[in-house]
């Protein structure tokens, strides 16, 4: 049984995850984490699952992680780091979806990686994580004479944008076409813009509402259009791709993954 920590455990996505682990004969829940000022601090985990599991929702980080094996992060870059560098000193492994790292953020969670087993990926998704593939496959294909652009929408309470999902994405096709994204995006257009540059990768972002999460990747050519688009309609796709790499994680006492590296896809 792997014994697994949830961050943020009375969010959308924490909800999610912990639904998930509760379906999920190999995993046991071992702790919840939550803001100091949540007032489901002290509420049993499962309360709203009617289920009563022994398991406080508390703030104390360093307790909740006593003899957990992996803790999984879906909340922000700042409580994010703090998780990390816990989890760094008592040995946890961790599973990590938050978005909207600085580079040198990143970095942290590279370090990290040295001590602990890591699996740290925009999208937890099967089906993104195979797009990622496909993007790829297709970029190599229509290299010449194909404008790509990126089309993500996100509900009404995403914070960073592009999200994370549509940078890996314009990584993907970038890569596959021998450009540098952080020279070739372009992420936002108005006024008079002057004729679009065929070595730029657009991005168009939307927000409202609940959308959960919509990718496409457009490769616009003469005539025709390659559109690749993934849509998910729950947060359950997201919590079941990180408890897979929960699982994935158990071998594993230290190294930097992806959800590519957990479906066996590299």
């Amino acid at each position: 049984m792997v014994k697994v920590v949830i961050a943020g455990c009375s969010g959308r996505m924490g909800h999610a995850l912990l639904e998930g682990v509760f379906a999920d004969s190999e995993l046991v829940l071992h702790g919840a984490l939550d803001r100091a000022e949540s007032i489901q601090i002290g509420r049993d985990a499962g309360e709203l699952f009617g289920k009563v599991t022994g398991v406080k929702i508390s703030a104390n980080v360093a307790e909740v992680l006593k003899g957990a094996d992996v803790l999984v992060d879906f909340t922000r870059p700042e409580p994010s780091l703090e998780y990390i560098a816990a989890c760094r000193q008592v040995n946890v492994k961790l599973v990590i979806g938050t978005t909207g790292f600085t580079a040198d953020q990143k970095k942290q969670i590279e370090a990290a990686a040295q001590n602990v087993g890591v699996v740290f990926a925009p999208n937890m998704s099967v089906g993104v994580t195979l797009l990622i593939n496909l993007v790829q496959a297709a970029a190599k294909v229509l290299n010449e004479g194909y404008d790509v652009e990126i089309i993500e929408a996100h509900h009404r309470h995403k914070v960073d944008a592009p999200s994370g999902t549509a940078l890996r994405l314009g990584e993907a096709a970038a890569s596959a076409l021998g450009r540098n994204l952080e020279s070739c995006a372009v992420y936002g257009r108005e006024g008079v813009t002057g004729e679009r540059d065929a070595n730029t990768i657009g991005f168009a972002t939307v927000r409202g509402g609940d959308v959960v999460g919509d990718h496409t990747v457009l490769f616009a050519g003469i005539g025709e259009r390659v559109e690749l688009t993934h849509k998910a309609s729950s947060r359950a796709t997201f919590a079941l791709g990180a408890l897979r790499a929960a699982k994935f994680l158990a071998d594993k006492k230290t190294g930097l993954y992806d959800m590519q590296d957990v479906l066996g896809l590299k």
